[in-house]
């Protein structure tokens, strides 16, 4: 039987804080309280939600502006040199830059409250625009890229002088350097507390903003070694195939990170359950929770970053009667809904004899 507690307390009693000793324990021993998205993960605002979403929306605009001006120098570069590669990487550039906006777009559309059209909130709006993000790489970095290099590849040979291209390149792979070394370190500091490797961390993670970040920097930093590889064979050889192989290298590479992205959105848009570690916590929450005697059924989806929709069917300790049953069920909902990690959390009674779930022998937590 489902009991769908009501929205108020008839009793008129104070709602009972989180229990110290389940969902309410100190969050250091939480290892999924550490953020591991650009944005706060908080529904409601509060100065230092404020201040994050603020440093946030900073953040994205600076690398924004950063890009615009790398992509217009490598335009001017491309123009004076002729060089397919700087070609490819001018286009690189300006896909960047687009990105950066809808990545934009996504921190605003997501951080919506729930309302009664979607009562899970906007969360997966990141997911959308990210996609689409993802898709601008697509076409405007890999296909000019490789159509460049293709169209380039029999090119006569003419007198270009590449000093200013390698300078450019230099400048971008400092810049494209420094901000890759951010998205690593934050992506490391974020995997250890949950015992995974950066690129493990950044693989998996909800939040598709850190995700586009660190591969489009990885995909710029190694893009940029590439066309100054190609440039340089040939200025080297004379020979121009060099640098349309370079364009089309680097295509390829957008177009690799492209359908990763792509792919990684799509997961979570169509419902992409939580890890195992973020389930046995979960559950471990629950079957230590005074009012719980068992869990028989354990539902928990991502709707958004570092958003997590649970619907749990439990025991509840002891005999009770229906009406106690919905106070209990509401308090203990409220207690998960009150942390930043749950969107919505719904439990329901377990049908009888039904199996339990219990936790791995190796569980310590």
């Amino acid at each position: 039987m489902s009991v769908k507690p009501p929205e108020s307390n008839p009793r008129d009693e104070p709602m009972p804080r989180a229990d110290t000793r389940g969902i309410g324990r100190s969050r250091a021993q939480n290892p999924f309280n550490a953020p591991d998205n650009i944005h706060s993960d908080h529904s409601t605002s509060t100065p230092s939600h404020d201040d994050k979403k603020s440093s946030s929306l900073i953040t994205v605009l600076i690398a924004v502006g950063a890009n615009l001006i790398i992509a217009i120098a490598k335009t001017v570069a491309a123009f004076m040199t002729g060089s397919a590669s700087m070609i490819a990487e001018s286009a690189h550039s300006w896909a960047d830059a687009g990105n950066g906006t809808l990545l934009i777009v996504a921190e605003k559309k997501s951080v919506k409250p729930a309302d009664k059209s979607h009562p899970l909130g906007y969360g997966k709006e990141s997911y959308v625009w990210s996609m689409i993000a993802a898709f601008g790489v697509f076409m405007a970095g890999s296909v000019v890229s490789i159509y460049t290099g293709i169209t380039e590849w029999n090119a006569v040979e003419t007198e270009t002088n590449y000093t200013i291209g390698f300078i450019i390149l230099a400048v971008a792979f400092v810049l494209e350097g420094f901000s890759l070394t951010q998205a690593y370190l934050q992506s490391k500091k974020h995997g250890e507390a949950i015992n995974v490797s950066a690129i493990g961390y950044v693989m998996d993670t909800s939040n598709p903003t850190l995700r586009g970040v660190f591969f489009e920097d990885l995909a710029a930093v190694i893009g940029l070694v590439v066309a100054a590889a190609a440039m340089a064979m040939h200025a080297y050889t004379g020979e121009p195939f060099w640098d349309a192989l370079g364009s089309i290298i680097v295509g390829i590479l957008l177009a690799v990170v492209a359908v990763f992205l792509i792919s990684r959105n799509r997961d979570f848009l169509v419902g992409y359950r939580v890890s195992e570690k973020m389930h046995d916590y979960i559950l471990s929450e629950l079957i230590k929770h005074p009012d719980i005697d068992s869990v028989s059924y354990l539902h928990l989806e991502w709707v958004g970053p570092k958003k997590i929709f649970m619907v749990a069917a439990v025991d509840i300790a002891g005999n009770q009667h229906e009406q106690e049953i919905a106070h209990k069920f509401e308090s203990i909902e409220n207690q998960f809904r009150s942390q930043a990690l749950f969107q919505e959390a719904i439990l329901t009674l377990s049908v009888p004899n039904a199996e339990i779930l219990r936790l791995p022998d190796n569980e310590h937590l």
